[in-house]
Parts: C-alpha cells; structure tokens; sequence
C-alpha cells in the first residue's frame, strides 16, 4: 500500500501541533541558559519523567525490539531489560542529588566535585567526547533507523534525503525552544507515538491471519514466547524462533556488570546524561525522584507490549529463512543476485518495481532474515488502512523528532555551557549564549548527518563499541557521590582504560561482548584505585563546598563530614536500599504480569502482579518514613 492524502493531512496536522508547541515557548526560552537547558528549573515530574521516556523512544526502538524478538523470542529483550537495575538505583540514590546540586549540566559536576588542572582538562574533554562525538554517534544510528523506515514507507524517494529534511525540522524548533519547548514536545510525542503502536497491534491481532491473541499463541513455539532465557547454553542469534540461550558467564555479564558498569544513553550509572538534564530541570528534589520513577516504571512496563505483540505476528505473516546459509541452499543463483540488489539499495541504483514476483517474494524473505527490524513498518505499509497508516508514519516521526530534540539540546548544552563558556568567552551575556546555542544546534544536526552518511555503517555495532568503551567507568560515575578520594584522575583514568582494554580482548584474545566486559571492568576498576591512590586528593575546600550544597552523607565522607557537624544529611540508605530492592521487583513483576495477561494466563498474571502491588506498599511506606511524597 502506498501513501494516500488523507495520510499525508495527517502528517501534517502532527508537525502543525509540534511547531505550535514548541514556538509558543520559543521567546521565554531565549531569555537564558536556565530556560533553554533546564526549562527555568520548574518542570513537574509527569512532564520531566515522560519527556525521559519519549527520548528513549528513538524511531530505532520498535525496529530493535521486533529483531530481538526475531531472532531469540521474548526473553531477547533481557539485553536491555537487565538496565531497569541501574534505574531504580538512579532513582532512590540519585535524583535528589542531582536536582540540590544546582548545576546545568552533568558535566559540570567535575569541576564541582574536583580540583585542580585536571578537574579542567577532564570537564572540556567529556563536553567534546560525550556532546559532539558520542553524541553524534547515537543521533546517527537514530537517522539510520528513520531512514530504513523511509525507503520501506515511502519509495522511490531517496531516504537519506528525506532523513536530512527531517533532521532539519527537528533542528529548526529544538534551537527556537530549547528544553522549555522541546520537553512538553516530547511529552506530546510519546503519548501520540505509544497510542499509535497500541493501534498498529490491536489491528494486527485482529487480522484473519492471526486471529486474536490466544490464537497468535497457539500459532509460535513455546520458546518463543518464553519471558526469560535460558541459561547455561550458548546462544545461536540467528535461528529464528528460538528463545534466547545465554552461556552463564553472559548472563552475569549482563545481570552483574552491564547495568552498572557501562555508559549508555539513558542508562548512564548514576544517572547522567540527558536523564540528569531531566532531573535537574525539576520543580524541586521530590520531583526529581517521581520523574526518575515514573520514567523507569514507563520505559521497562509500558512501552515494550505493543512491539512484542506486532514482532510475534511478524514472524507469523512474513516469511523469514532460519537463517541466511538455508536461504542460499534454497535457489543458490537467485540468492547471488539478491545479495547483489540488496547492496545497491543506498546508492539509488536499485528498484525492486522491474523484477518479477518471484525475485521480489526471494528479496523480501532474505531481508527478513537478514534485517528483521524491517518487519515492523513492512506490517504497517501491508495491513493498515489510509489514514492510520499516514497516523503510525507520524509515530515514527514523532519518536524520532523527540529522541534527536533532546540529544540536540543536551548535547549543546555540554558544548556552550561546559566548553564555550568555560574556556572560550567567559563573560558574554546570557543573549549571547543562546544565541551560541541555538547555532550550535544547528551546526551538530549537520555534523551528525555527516558522521550517519560516511562513518556509521550498523547501528548494533556502535551499540558494541559504547557499552564496552564505557565499561568499568561506571563505578567511578558512582562512587564519587559517595567516597570523598574519588578525583579527577580517577575518572579520567577509567575513561581511558576501557579504550585500551576493549581492543586487546577483542581481537588480540578473540572475546565476544559481553565476555570482554569481564577483562575491561576487572582491567579499569585496578587502573582507576592504584591512580586514586597514587595521586591527590581533591581539595578540602572543594569537598567542603561540595558536601555542604550536596549533603550526600555515608561513611565514604566521614572524613569531610566531621569537619561539618552543622551540615545534617537526610540520607537513608538502609530505606533507599530496600526502595531500589523493592523498585526492581515492581518493574520486573509488572512487566511480566501485563505479558501474562496479555497472553490469557490469569493465574500467574494475578500472582505477578500481587508482587507488584507488595513492592508498591513497600516503597510508598518508605518514601512516607523519608517524607517524600509531592
């Protein structure tokens, strides 16, 4: 099916609202840094916790899961869903701290919690490294996503130019609005965007093809349906149909490293990021909190059903090989000439329009099993009616516009905040630094596009490369709230160890990810202490100042806080352990209570959602004991 008008007037009536949006706040927004990076510190946590939300909603979200879903069942979602750990740790140990510490941005904390030259030298390293190349890494494989949706969506235009068009308008209202505009965007953006998925499985289960739900189950293996993996095997990632099998030294990779160690957009351990942008935008400290919660809650229970539900009719409707090997067997000439058109799909020399049927039916299984995120808009474009179909191009849009927004503005607020004003002009009125901002905006969404057309070629393998050239820096990213000897040569040091480790285990021993996050966390937590330890403390005066506007408490600050009696820190951490314990739970149980349910089993539904409820009591009666409640 093709794009009619009444898809197009829908489209359009979307970008009408978000350019609405966003220029009715355009002008207070220019009035300073404070209103154009953190929304003038007076956001409510229900539109700073879903702006988080619609972030991670990145237009590659629907098509990553529908993959993991592909390629090793339900329980393939555990290679993200083991972060929710690190979240409920954001939430009880950190959002308070960083909404009091007062700062713009995470990178700001350095020269906050450090001294000396190397407090310096590491905040302008991390405003370049984070703000203009990890950033433009994430925004690539973000365009990289949108532009695989375009050439399925809308062919026979050129999708990279269409993903250029696109990221303009982005880039045109995220500098006119900053995050007083860009948040409430996003919130309008997610709410749209989820409603849009819950339509597309709705229709999709109600096709003749499948049934309805119970039918759709009846219809896969029980493997396939299974909520988790198994463990002790080695897994086969490109069999179709299998549950997820992980050796156990993967899945403690996974359940004990990866959710702490490693540096990932929107699971940053401590809470950095764009999510501390969130944070520190809040109304006040329970805010904070609330918004961290209500995000984490959203982003592990809410979102994910609606793309199983349409990934498992997928693998039902589309035909798909088990693998590309059995494909080749099956018509070992037409496979080469496949191959050879599927590789000439970027370069505008390939329409599918002139071949016959049968190319056309061998091109489609082979993309499939090559590139199963595909399946998601391939399901849209075959089986949703005018208009909804122009409704669910706008879901895409919407997710991807929030998502590159909020990279935009947090990722200029390292570059003007952290690097132009901290080491190019000092002085400058406020005017000034917006106007620098709205620039920089502007000249990143280029340079992000140049980086997504000549150097990123897959998005799982910039996946890869972040998490273990992160891995073991987390630690660091943790303990300095809570370890006074933590410096500046400590956090450096762990940023770099990884990058040295990561390619020794990689390709001098031959270790897949996630086994090379055992040797890089090992490697960098022993490189990182003997550097603490064989260099200076931070400042007394700095730690002093720190702990006064912080007031973090614990005995890692016993040898600050002694010198500060009239400063009485209000952390519970016995409380906030159980909250974190209890919070984990919450998530996990809700989620596979609403799978359970989906799927008509009641049983087992109720008793997971029985446990929901407990951890709920738990962490309400807590945060009642910690007077924490709105």
């Amino acid at each position: 099916m093709h794009l009619q008008f009444l898809d197009f007037a829908v489209v359009a009536i979307f970008f009408v609202v978000i350019f609405s949006v966003a220029f009715y706040y355009s002008k207070k927004a220019g009035k300073d840094r404070n209103n154009f990076f953190l929304s003038g510190r007076n956001m409510p946590w229900y539109i700073a916790g879903t702006a988080m939300v619609a972030t991670t909603f990145a237009a590659d979200t629907p098509l990553a899961v529908t993959e993991l879903v592909a390629k090793n069942g339900i329980a393939g979602n555990w290679l993200w869903w083991n972060m929710a750990i690190g979240g409920m740790l954001t939430v009880f140990f950190f959002a308070k701290l960083w909404r009091r510490s007062g700062i713009m941005t995470d990178v700001e904390l350095v020269e906050f919690r450090y001294s000396g030259r190397a407090a310096s030298l590491l905040r302008g390293f991390r405003a370049l490294y984070l703000g203009l190349f990890m950033n433009a890494i994430v925004m690539g494989w973000v365009h990289k996503a949108m532009e695989k949706i375009f050439r399925i969506t809308i062919p026979g235009i050129d999708p990279l130019t269409l993903v250029v068009v696109s990221a303009i308008i982005v880039a045109i209202y995220a500098s006119a609005s900053g995050l007083l505009g860009t948040a409430r965007t996003d919130s309008i953006q997610f709410v749209f965007a989820i409603t849009g998925c819950i339509i597309l499985a709705i229709i999709i289960l109600q096709l003749p093809q499948i049934g309805g739900k119970i039918s759709l189950k009846e219809k896969l293996s029980p493997q396939v349906l299974s909520f988790v993996p198994e463990i002790g095997k080695v897994s086969v990632s490109n069999i179709s149909g299998g549950v997820l099998a992980l050796s156990t030294g993967a899945f403690f990779a996974f359940i004990g490293l990866q959710w702490w160690s490693s540096w990932y957009p929107g699971s940053d351990p401590g809470g950095g990021g764009y999510i501390a942008q969130r944070m520190m935008s809040a109304k006040d400290e329970k805010h904070s909190l609330f918004a961290t919660l209500w995000f984490t809650i959203a982003h592990y229970t809410i979102r994910p059903w609606p793309w199983i539900i349409v990934a498992l009719a997928a693998l039902v409707l589309l035909p798909r090989a088990k693998n590309v090997d059995v494909l080749k067997s099956e018509n070992p000439v037409l496979f080469q000439k496949v191959v050879t058109a599927y590789q000439q799909r970027d370069n505008g020399s390939f329409d599918i329009a002139v071949y016959d049927k049968q190319f056309k039916d061998f091109y489609e299984k082979y993309e499939n099993t090559v590139d199963p995120g595909s399946m998601y808009p391939k399901l849209m474009m075959r089986y949703l009616p005018s208009g909804l179909l122009g409704l669910l191009i706008a879901v895409f849009l919407a997710a991807y516009m929030s998502t590159i927004a909020s990279q935009l503005n947090w990722g200029t607020s390292y570059l003007i905040n952290d690097f132009y004003k901290r080491f190019i002009k000092k002085d400058a009125s406020e005017k000034h630094y917006v106007l620098a901002s709205r620039i920089g905006i502007i000249l990143m969404i280029v340079f992000s596009l140049i980086v997504t057309r000549l150097f990123l070629t897959t998005i799982s393998g910039a996946w890869e490369f972040i998490i273990n050239a992160s891995a073991g820096m987390g630690a660091v990213l943790i303990l300095r709230w809570f370890w006074w000897r933590i410096n500046a040569w400590s956090e450096i040091s762990a940023m770099i160890a990884p990058l040295i480790i990561y390619p020794i285990a990689r390709w001098g021993f031959g270790m897949q990810s996630p086994i090379t996050l055992y040797p890089i966390v090992l490697g960098t937590t022993v490189v990182w202490l003997l550097v603490t330890f064989l260099t200076k403390p931070t400042d007394k005066k700095t730690l002093q100042k720190f702990y006064k506007k912080v007031h973090p408490g614990g005995f890692g600050w016993k040898r600050v806080s002694v010198e500060l009696p009239e400063v009485k820190s209000d952390s519970k951490f016995g409380l906030s352990f159980i909250n974190w314990v209890s919070g984990v739970v919450l998530v996990y149980s809700f989620l596979f209570a609403t799978g359970k349910l989906i799927f008509g089993e009641f049983f087992l539904g109720v008793i997971y959602l029985i446990v929901a409820g407990i951890a709920t009591f738990i962490i309400y009666k807590n945060l009642q004991k910690q007077n924490e409640f709105i």
